[in-house]
């Protein structure tokens, strides 16, 4: 369970979010949704100790992260609306590398299998990242999500470039993510179809 507790914050010296408070419970997702600017990007970073709250708490397991960080990070895995890959890489390289800097030892064989599963078998070994689309590279950077046991993903704009295949393949994903106790948080423009038993939806306003 990821609680958020009487949250706010201030970027500059503009208040995005004053005193927001929430809970997403095991096996459900919340689609963050609002204008450019509203501030769902900035929530996400605070959901992952990126970006200190300027009051309030974020619990997760009734724990302050601050005070379990270490198994807070564990726990999670985070997509941001960059994909933040390196263009002289491989697919192959660029997901490996990533999921060991977040802690996780993974093969390649399993990064294989993670990207082929997302629809990129024929580009894995042989081309640098540079050279895909802005589709494929999305689903390089999703591809993560194929391969990890964390329960709690945060996912800023999963959706964007990607095709109706790509989208098909990140919804049954999140579907089974759920369906296995997982959390979701993600901030989108996009109708989330995951069921309505397992959505909650929060929309800022900045």
């Amino acid at each position: 369970m990821l609680n958020v507790d009487n949250v706010s914050c201030l970027r500059g010296e503009r208040r995005l979010i004053t005193a927001l408070s929430f809970t997403v419970q095991q096996g459900r997702l919340l689609a963050v949704t609002g204008e450019n600017g509203s501030g769902k990007t900035s929530l996400l970073r605070m959901l992952c100790g990126l970006l200190p709250p300027e009051q309030g708490r974020i619990l997760w397991e009734d724990q302050d992260v601050r005070a379990c960080r270490e198994r807070f990070l564990a726990s999670l895995i985070y997509v941001g609306h960059l994909n933040s890959l390196k263009d002289d890489l491989t697919p192959v390289e660029n997901v490996t590398i990533s999921a060991r800097l977040a802690g996780e030892e993974i093969s390649e064989g399993k990064t294989c299998e993670a990207l082929e599963a997302v629809g990129l078998a024929r580009v894995i070994h042989r081309l640098p990242t540079r050279v895909l689309s802005q589709g494929q590279k999305r689903r390089v950077s999703l591809a993560r999500l194929w391969m990890s046991q964390r329960p709690l993903w945060i996912l800023d704009e999963p959706f964007a470039a990607l095709d109706a295949s790509a989208t098909g393949l990140l919804m049954q994903q999140l579907r089974s993510h759920l369906h296995n106790g997982g959390i979701v948080i993600a901030a989108t423009h996009q109708e989330i179809d995951v069921g309505a038993d397992r959505l909650d939806q929060l929309r800022l306003a900045g």
